[in-house]
This record gives structure tokens, sequence and C-alpha cells, in this order.
């Protein structure tokens, strides 16, 4: 059987949110041939979440032991995955039964690829949902496309929270970069420099909208456009460079 890893990056209180992320795991509809593990890593001094990720068979859990922020977290789970593919999943979205079969379909189609991204709809208090807006035309996004956007515009048009890719390549590209903010922004600009992708037509995550988010933190704007500055640098110096990955 072929694996996906999904990897998820937690704290201990995200607990409830951590159970939906789960179930939402729980419906997932894979391709023949094909099973996956959700590799859940807790950042924090004080693990609390070893329970909740018991309760899923396919859970794989360990703690840091100590905070050591998003980006590192996720390469530590990164180093016990075993999938052949790797998908994020925060540890307060949702995705909806066909994301992962969605994703391993489009690598099938498209051998040539490295990364999906799947759209999303934003996920708001009482189930509202609204629709994220679509900023690239859905299919294959070549090289280059994805950098020039975010340097035209200052942020990426795929959404980085959906994304699957293969754990080769993201392991060969240092997993998540040490920034303080956009982490992920910078290893989806790396990938989708060096590599072809795909971005689906279909909708495959909720991306939840509430208080308690990092992104909605006072403290989030400080060190933010330092964090944007080391992305842009990151793509300018691979261009700079020439550099490409194989197919």
């Amino acid at each position: 059987m072929a694996l996906l890893s999904v990897l998820t990056a937690a704290q201990s209180d995200r607990a409830d949110l951590l159970v939906e992320a789960g179930e939402s795991l729980a419906a997932q509809e894979l391709p023949d041939g094909w099973e996956f593990d959700w590799v859940v890593q807790e950042d924090g001094p004080e693990p609390g979440l070893a329970e909740v990720v018991g309760r899923f068979p396919f859970g794989r859990y360990a703690a840091n032991g100590e905070q050591l922020g998003i980006a590192a977290t996720r390469n530590l789970g990164l180093a016990r995955a075993g999938g052949e593919l790797v998908h994020v999943l925060d540890c307060d979205d949702r995705l909806l039964p066909h994301a992962l079969a969605t994703a391993i379909s489009a690598f099938a189609e498209h051998p040539d690829i490295h990364w999906v991204a799947g759209q999303a709809d934003d996920l708001f208090p009482g189930d509202m949902r609204l629709p994220y807006p679509a900023l690239l035309p859905a299919g294959v996004v070549e090289r280059g496309v994805v950098g020039t956007f975010v340097l035209d515009h200052g942020h990426t048009p795929v959404p980085c929270g959906g994304i699957t890719a293969r754990s080769v390549t993201v392991r060969a590209l240092g997993g998540w970069a040490a920034v303080p903010r956009a982490e992920d922004l910078a290893l989806v600009v790396a990938l989708a420099e060096l590599t072809p992708g795909f971005l689906t037509p279909d909708v495959t995550f909720l991306y939840r909208r509430h208080l308690g988010q990092s992104t909605r933190q006072a403290s989030w704007v400080a060190l933010h456009g330092e964090s944007q500055t080391v992305v842009r640098q990151r793509l300018q110096a691979v261009r700079a460079l020439g550099l490409r990955a194989g197919a």
C-alpha cells in the first residue's frame, strides 16, 4: 500500500479543534492501493494531546517537550513521516472527504508535478462557509508562476494550508523555513519556483476563521515584514542561480 502522511503541528489549547481535524480525516475516501497516517507533533513545554490523538487508530503522536514554534514543530513531524506524500493539515482546519483522494489523483494524472494545492472555503463560527478567492486558474502550475505573483502582489496565489507535496522534495528544501512568520509561504514559494505543481478546481479543505488563530493576534504583525523579506530574498536567490529541480 502506498502511504500519504498528514502532518499536523498542534498545541494543547487546541484539543477540541484537533478532534474535529481528526474526524475530518476519519471521513476520508482514498483510492484503492492507498492509506494514510496522521503525524501529530505537539509544541509546548506541557504536552496534553496524546489522549486526543490516541482516539484515532491512524494517529501517531509525539511532543517537543518545549516551545519551538510551528516551523520547527512541523519539521520534527516531517522527520517521523513515512509517506511518499505529505499533506499539511493545520490543527484548527478541516478536510473535506475527497481532499486526499483529489491530491493523489492529481499526482497520478500529472507524474511530473511535485505539489498539489487544494481550493479552500473560509469556515466561520456556526459552520458558515465563504469561498476563498481563486487567484490562479486550476490546472498545472508551471515553475515560477507562483513566485512572480508573490513578487508582484506580496502574497501567494495558492492556499498554503492545503498543500500536498512529495516528501523527498520537501526534505530536500529543508522543510519549513526558520522565520517567525510566513514559514509556510517560504516553503510553498520554493516548491513552486523549483518544481511544477497543480491547483485543483475543487474545494478540499475548510480554513477556520476564529479569534484564537495565530494570524489574528496583535503580535502577528511584529516581524511579519522581516519574514516576507526573507521569502523574497530566497526566491530572488533561486532565480539568480538558475536553480530548478528535475522531474
